[in-house]
């Protein structure tokens, strides 16, 4: 346990959490919307700061992160919670637990040591996922100084519904994430997940103007978030914000609390990946579809093949130096030109 940061005291030992843009307020003895967070004494605490439900050594094209650093292999960590309740959850076990059963698993792992862990399995980055990791805040903090001491790099890999103030201390760290926009509704994000939409996005905007690399993902589902005109709206929203952004369209399987729901036909992913090519967004990839050549990095230029993906596989087609080999033109992204 650790006492908390983003929190304010109130009148009769109530406080008011602000790291989520829940924005908390507890009274004694009561925990925040994430289950992990807890009023004690008119002071809030962190009931998981450094215990590790997981951790693991991952691609980071896993995230998924495309243009940073390809290739490359980043320490994944994370502890219980999660600040939304989504219906289609792939990790429930650990991120919905705490909130449905008071349970607070984990195995006592200090910052320092996941920094040196990282660096001994000669990874790049350590990548803060699994669940969201905004309620581990405080740790994840932490474990990112200390990376940085070791010249690592930091991922998120979130919801994004983080305060501008925990965004504002994260942004000094972070080096990329991966947003998860969920739909292009608020219907949608207070139907399925528990939050709101604007959040997320402000979110997102406040990440491109601290020079945090950027890649959104969109879980779509079918006959929830599939609309064709919304999918639209959406990549348009994001190639307004850069054209470089890339944009992850992943496929649904049936999980958690929606058993029921048929997985997501790659025609439809096809659609969404051509409507965000209409809308300008230069790279936009199908996720969870094996097989499918819209895994792979094209140049937005010449349309050269640039880096082809089998799975976790990278294999550079036509890169040097960051650049397309045919037409000269940079391809976005951090460390592009380490890929060899």
């Amino acid at each position: 346990m650790r006492e908390a940061r983003f929190w304010k005291p109130l009148e009769g030992g109530e406080v008011r959490c602000f790291l989520c843009a829940h924005r908390c307020r507890l009274g004694l003895g009561e925990r925040g919307k994430c289950g992990v967070r807890e009023n004690r004494d008119g002071r809030l605490y962190s009931l998981v700061y450094a215990r590790l439900v997981a951790r693991h050594v991952d691609p980071v094209e896993k995230k998924p992160l495309y243009h940073f650093h390809p290739g490359s292999r980043s320490y994944s960590i994370a502890t219980a919670g999660c600040n939304f309740k989504c219906a289609f959850c792939q990790n429930a076990d650990i991120s919905q637990g705490p909130r449905e059963t008071g349970a607070l698993p984990g195995t006592f792992f200090p910052a320092e040591e996941v920094a040196t862990e990282a660096k001994k399995t000669r990874c790049l980055s350590i990548a803060y996922t699994y669940v969201e990791p905004t309620v581990f805040m405080e740790y994840a903090l932490d474990v990112a100084v200390q990376a940085r001491a070791l010249g690592l790099k930091n991922v998120f890999v979130t919801n994004g519904f983080m305060t501008k103030e925990a965004l504002a201390e994260l942004s000094k760290v972070l080096d990329a994430a991966n947003v998860d926009l969920k739909a292009f509704e608020d219907s949608f994000y207070k139907t399925y997940c528990g939050g709101r939409i604007k959040p997320v996005m402000r979110s997102i905007e406040r990440m491109l103007e601290a020079g945090v690399w950027v890649e959104v993902t969109t879980l779509v589902i079918p006959g929830l978030n599939d609309d064709p005109r919304k999918l639209r709206e959406l990549a348009a929203y994001l190639a307004g914000l850069s054209p470089d952004i890339p944009w992850h369209v992943s496929a649904f399987y049936p999980c958690y609390r929606m058993l029921d729901v048929p997985p997501t036909p790659a025609s439809t992913l096809r659609r969404a990946r051509e409507a965000g090519l209409e809308a300008g967004l230069r790279h936009v990839y199908l996720g969870n579809v094996p097989h499918e050549s819209g895994e792979n990095t094209f140049c937005p230029g010449c349309g050269a093949e640039l880096i082809e993906r089998s799975g976790f596989a990278v294999t550079n087609r036509g890169l040097r130096g960051g650049r397309c080999v045919k037409c000269g033109r940079p391809l976005a992204g951090v460390g592009m030109a380490d890929l060899g």
